[in-house]
This record gives structure tokens, C-alpha cells and sequence, in this order.
């Protein structure tokens, strides 16, 4: 996986179009070329979120739990708790059950 994100960061960041006159220059273009990588992949990786966040809330509106959606992630119940906090109401994971009201 990360090879493929590092794949598409390098498509996406721009590269110089001629190469530096002098060595100064090639020091100033190397150090523009990363940051501008660097803002790529922070880019990438707010989209990546962005993405696991409506993931998470499909899966709960299809009734996932925090424990499955834990697994998913790599990571614990309350892990995805704190992800995710208020993702899945109590109500939806413990249906209440009432006994029938009887009268006296």
C-alpha cells in the first residue's frame, strides 16, 4: 500500500521543467521538489481520513459495532471510540427490549 501511495505522490507533485544552471540552484530546486511531495502526501493523507470517516459511519448505519469497526482499522474498541466518538448510539447497539405491559 504504501508503495502505491508513494506512486501517486510522485505523479501529483509537479516537476521542474529545466533542469538548474548551477549547483546552488539544484540544492533550492531539490528542497522546493520535496516540500511540494511533502504537501502532496498531506494532501493524500486528509482525503485518506476524510474517506475513513464515511467508511466507518457506513458501517455503523449498517450496523457495525466500535469492536468491528475497531478490527477494521487496526485498532481497539475504544480506540475507535475516540475516532469515531458518538458514531453509534446506544440505542443502536443494544436494542432495549420491553416486556409487555400488563395490568393488575
Amino acid at each position: 500500500m504504501a508503495r502505491l501511495v508513494d506512486e501517486v505522490s510522485r505523479r501529483f507533485t509537479p516537476e521542474s521543467v529545466r533542469p538548474p544552471a548551477r549547483p546552488a540552484d539544484q540544492a533550492h530546486e531539490s528542497r522546493r521538489h520535496a516540500l511540494l511531495r511533502l504537501r502532496v502526501l498531506s494532501d493524500v493523507k486528509r482525503a485518506v481520513r476524510h474517506l475513513e470517516d464515511q467508511a466507518a459511519h457506513a458501517a455503523a448505519e449498517s450496523g457495525a459495532g466500535y469492536p468491528e469497526i475497531g478490527r477494521a482499522v487496526s485498532m481497539s474498541r475504544q480506540g475507535a471510540r475516540r475516532r469515531w466518538p458518538g458514531l453509534i448510539s446506544s440505542n443502536t447497539n443494544h436494542p432495549s427490549h420491553r416486556p409487555p405491559h400488563r395490568s393488575t
